[in-house]
């Protein structure tokens, strides 16, 4: 190789050199810029609303709304067709049971009533000869047996009759107040034909569903106070006076039924309401507004926002932390926490959606959900 050769080869190498040098070096800052600007725009600060865990003193117990029912109730109908001849009621009057309601034409019915007596009366006279000539053994024990026979059936159309003919008197099956009268007189009835509705009203009955997790505080025999918005001002009494033995798998919640005095007729079926069921002595919670729990197939999780110093600017440093917590009884819009949460902690009660463990935050509580243990549902 000659000295001109090996000069050449030199140089080219110090050009290969340094183009891949410049290759690397270009890459080098590319990569690292990239990594600037992924690491400047990953996880800017997200704003939140927060909270702080406090004590309440609660009341154990169950809230659960229903509907309001007569202990009886029913639609009066005629079972056997015919014209209206007598009318016995005033719409709104009140009953007692057995009272009679409303009548339809009998009055054929009636007139075979005493044919099919006549009937009867010439079968026992049949029946008694047959049974005098018998001792003088002028007539056979079948012919007694025959007119004793035809004097039962005789009896029986009798009775029979009667029974058609007391189809067409309506009474009330129970004690009550009527409703609106829905026939006139002189009416033509089809069988089933509505007349009027009639509702006892005292006790009342009010129907409503408890979850299966406060079924150990639903018990027979217990006080329940039950209102309703019709009366603002007023708390009704009952007492629970049936449980359902088995929990509706569709819903998980069991059935309660309770016994309210209603004497003045003020609370009416159909009627909305509110129960309460109290048990036990009070007890201390941590309470947190409902918005701030993530209720979760795997778990309920809030995150509690932690500050980690100052940051560049100066300024606090916030991040959130995700915890699990275990909730326990429902009040309003507040829940109690029964472990993973202290007293005093920070809490996030909206924004959860954007947040994740070590996600910087800044607080802007200019608006916060609602945290009333009592909240009042307002008519539009």
């Amino acid at each position: 190789m000659t000295k001109g050769t090996t000069k050449r080869m030199v140089i080219m190498l110090l050009i290969a050199a340094i183009i891949f040098g410049g290759i690397y070096a270009f890459q080098q800052f590319r990569n690292k810029m990239i990594q600037q600007s992924i690491k400047g725009q990953a996880n800017p600060p997200q704003s939140v609303s927060t909270t702080v865990a406090q004590t309440s003193t609660w009341q154990p117990s169950v809230e659960a709304v229903g509907n309001l029912r007569a202990s009886n109730g029913t639609s009066l109908a005629a079972e056997v067709s015919g014209i209206v001849t007598a009318i016995h009621f005033d719409s709104g009057a009140m009953v007692k049971t057995g009272q009679l309601i409303l009548e339809l034409n009998a009055a054929p019915l009636k007139a075979q009533l005493e044919q099919l007596k006549v009937a009867v009366r010439l079968a026992k006279q049949t029946f008694d000869r047959d049974l005098a000539q018998l001792k003088m053994q002028a007539v056979s024990q079948a012919a007694v047996d025959i007119s004793a026979a035809n004097l039962k059936s005789a009896l029986a159309q009798v009775t029979m009759q009667e029974a058609i003919i007391a189809q067409k008197s309506i009474r009330a099956p129970f004690s009550g107040q009527l409703g609106i009268r829905q026939v006139d007189l002189g009416q033509y009835l089809a069988p089933g034909t509505t007349l009027v509705n009639l509702q006892k009203l005292d006790p009342m009955y009010l129907d409503f569903t408890v979850p299966q997790a406060q079924i150990d505080l639903i018990h027979a025999g217990e006080s329940v106070t039950v209102q309703t918005n019709a009366f603002p001002n007023k708390a009704f009494t009952g007492t629970i006076s049936a449980i359902e033995p088995q929990v509706d798998i569709s819903t998980r919640n069991l059935k309660v039924r309770a016994s309210i005095a209603n004497p003045n007729g003020e609370l009416l079926p159909g009627l909305f309401a509110t129960a309460q069921v109290k048990r036990g002595d009070k007890k201390q919670y941590v309470t947190l507004p409902n918005s701030a729990i993530s209720y979760n197939p795997y778990g309920s999780t809030v995150f509690i926002v932690k500050n980690e110093g100052k940051g560049a600017d100066g300024k606090p440093k916030l991040v959130v932390e995700q915890r699990f917590v275990t909730t326990g009884l429902v009040r309003g819009d507040q829940v109690a926490v029964l472990s993973g949460l202290k007293v005093n902690e920070v809490v996030v009660t909206s924004g959860q959606l954007k947040l994740r463990n070590g996600t910087p935050v800044f607080v802007n509580n200019s608006v916060q959900p609602s945290n009333n243990p009592n909240p009042e549902v307002k008519d539009e």
